[in-house]
């Protein structure tokens, strides 16, 4: 095979992936519509619901124009030999192929945030604020962009270097370092990510002593279920959407509440979500996913390991001095598909999941307060009750609400 038919492959790839993404929006989008079922009758009244097909719709066309923007500055960079240019000032600085790497993926990185920018300030402050979910301010919204970065810069950096020099140093064996370096930060990560990441973009209190407590306490006694860690986080601080999450294990194990959850349900319907996570937790879910993301990355790295000597890669994108971090580029372009198919799959798992752990909360709780909780959160995010099957089954990690609901009653 030639550099310039891998070079139309990854055209093809592109192309394939795009126009699938539109078609499956634009059938989705017919449903925006379509009459609410009988069993959420009770979400939305007539003037919420034509406010949350409004919000459907301004996003579903924001999503055309975002998306035709990325394909065409994707397109050009290929053809116009973008990444040769940016290896080319790589190598002007340093013949390390380590130091080379860092730049050529930060002038990317940077590049790629400053040029997305303007969209992810439009989606702020234009769509989610018409619609009464913004309550980022500019201060906060750049102060993120610049922790984010700097964030990228030092662990993302690490990482690659770390991942570069052992492949200098082992060649082909470099996957199995690379798999060790990217398990164990995995796997602290999901200890401590809650302890040492979220304070820096969010304030996070225990939860004070008071009813909630006694009932969350109480319900975690019930199960055997050891949990002390309860905390609010102020998702406010951005948003008015509401969202609840568990995260670490053992002694780093804890539950965070956003404080527009607290404010948004009762006491029961509370307590019912906190169920609903416990069910996670008893049914292994997160060491499920924890262990599989193990296993395929492993199986990336070792697929990444048979191809990336080969100069082709970097030939194919318009890259003459064949290279690992021009080569990594190409190889995430060709796996895509590949990774699409795991993705299905894990959307699927994770589907299975959620109906577990619904089931889960509905035998050691209640099954009522969890609908309507479910309900309100819907209505206060303006979720769409009517998606496509297709749309769900290639994107959704959740049920849709209508089918939770007929589960949790049935």
């Amino acid at each position: 095979m030639t550099a310039e038919a891998l070079f139309y492959i990854i055209i093809g790839i592109i192309l394939i992936n795009f126009i699938k993404d539109k078609i499956l929006n634009a059938i989705n989008a017919k449903h925006f519509n379509d009459p609410i079922p009988e069993e959420l009758n009770d979400v939305y009244d007539a003037e919420a619901y034509k406010k949350s097909q409004t919000y459907k719709a301004t996003n579903y066309k924001f999503g055309i124009w975002s998306s035709l923007f990325s394909l065409s500055l994707t397109l050009a960079f290929l053809f116009l030999d973008g990444f040769e240019y940016v290896d080319d000032i790589a190598r002007s600085y340093s013949d390390k192929p380590v130091v080379v790497a860092l730049i050529f993926f930060g002038i990317i990185m940077l590049a790629s945030d400053i040029i997305t920018t303007p969209f992810a300030y439009y989606r702020t402050f234009v769509i989610e604020e018409r619609f009464g979910f913004n309550k980022t301010t500019k201060t906060t919204f750049i102060l993120d962009k610049f922790k984010g970065l700097l964030m990228m810069a030092i662990i993302g950096g690490g990482i690659i270097a770390l991942i570069v020099w052992f492949y200098q140093i082992t060649g082909q064996q470099f996957w199995l370092y690379a798999w060790g370096i990217v398990t164990v930060f995995t796997v602290f990560m999901n200890m401590f990510y809650s302890r040492l990441i979220v304070p820096l973009f969010n304030k996070q209190t225990p939860l004070e002593e008071g009813d909630l407590r006694h009932k969350i306490s109480e319900y975690a006694k019930s199960v055997g279920f050891s949990l002390n860690k309860i905390f609010i986080i102020d998702g406010s601080k951005r948003s008015t959407k509401a969202n609840a999450y568990f995260s670490g294990f053992g002694s780093e194990k804890r539950v965070t509440l956003y404080d527009t959850l607290i404010n948004d349900l009762e006491d029961e319907e509370i307590v019912a979500v906190l169920a609903h996570e416990v069910g996670h937790y008893k049914r292994k879910h997160i060491i499920f996913n924890l262990v599989t993301s193990i296993l395929l990355t492993g199986l990336t790295l070792y697929v990444l390991s048979i191809f990336i000597s080969n100069p082709l890669l970097s030939n194919a994108i318009g890259v003459e001095i064949p290279s690992f971090h021009v080569g990594l580029i190409a190889f995430g372009l060709l796996y895509s598909p590949i990774s699409e198919v795991t993705g299905l799959v894990m959307n699927y798992v994770s589907r299975v999941f959620e109906y577990q752990a619904d089931d889960y909360a509905k035998s050691t709780y209640k099954a009522e307060p969890l609908v309507s909780s479910l309900k309100k959160l819907s209505k206060n995010s303006l979720s769409n009750l009517t998606p496509h099957k297709a749309y769900v089954f290639m994107h959704y990690s959740h049920p849709t609400l209508l089918d939770r609901v007929k589960n949790l009653l049935s």
